[in-house]
């Protein structure tokens, strides 16, 4: 199995302005690296060696910024929202017509989340790849800009209703057919949010969900990012 993964980059990032006015979040520096890069070398450190970005705002920006991607140990291909479409297609839109450039599995993360140990386990895949499951999100406690969390997780699936819901990370597996069976209505280049596609696969008890421990932080305010900056003594 080839796994490959989507990093979603498209957003314009109103909450990161003014920083984001001239430089697309996933791009800023975080610890001395983009925040991108960070995921790119767990991605290649844990054998993906196929990463589709997709882009919209200041998309012109990526390309010279990371290349093909050989410094990072992978193969970056570019999934252009803003020149095909006009603008970002938002999270299942950018999944829809990414899918001709990943396999049957990817991983899919939100290029603007720090998560500095996230492994991209393949025991994680080969476990997903056998269960059957349409997707598997990774859930974290809830930030205090989200205290009522997203999803319960219960018998190890992902849950609408739950006595204690946790914030998704912006981290899951996916299967393709998630995206062909759930999304068949979707047209390629229509805009469309991912939460309704998920809780379909809830209702069809084929989402799975598991507690992610490590550090994580939606980096979606300059508060934040200079939060993480100051904790390694270094500047944006």
């Amino acid at each position: 199995m080839t796994v490959t993964a989507l990093i979603l980059a498209a957003g314009r990032g109103e909450r990161m302005r003014p920083l984001s006015d001239q430089t697309p979040k996933p791009l800023l520096s975080v610890q001395g690296r983009r925040l991108i890069e960070w995921h790119l070398f767990n991605l290649a450190r844990a054998g993906v060696r196929r990463v589709v970005v997709n882009t919209a705002w200041l998309e012109e920006q990526f390309e010279p910024a990371l290349g093909d991607g050989a410094r990072y140990g992978v193969e970056i291909l570019y999934s252009h929202e803003g020149h095909d479409h006009g603008g970002a297609l938002e999270t299942a839109g950018g999944m829809k017509k990414a899918l001709p450039l990943l396999g049957e599995i990817f991983w899919v993360v939100s290029g603007d989340v720090f998560t500095p140990q996230f492994p991209f386990d393949a025991d994680a895949v080969r476990r997903f790849e056998a269960c059957g499951q349409l997707g598997k999100l990774w859930l974290t406690g809830n930030p205090l800009h989200h205290p009522a969390g997203d999803f319960g997780i219960r018998d190890g699936l992902a849950v609408r209703e739950a006595d204690e819901k946790f914030t998704w990370t912006s981290l899951g597996l996916f299967r393709r057919s998630f995206v062909e069976e759930l999304m068949a209505d979707l047209p390629p280049g229509a805009k469309a949010p991912l939460r309704p596609y998920l809780e379909a696969a809830m209702a069809r008890r084929a989402l799975g969900a598991e507690r992610w421990s490590g550090a994580w932080t939606d980096v979606g305010t300059p508060e934040r990012l200079a939060a993480l900056n100051a904790q390694d003594g270094r500047q944006a």
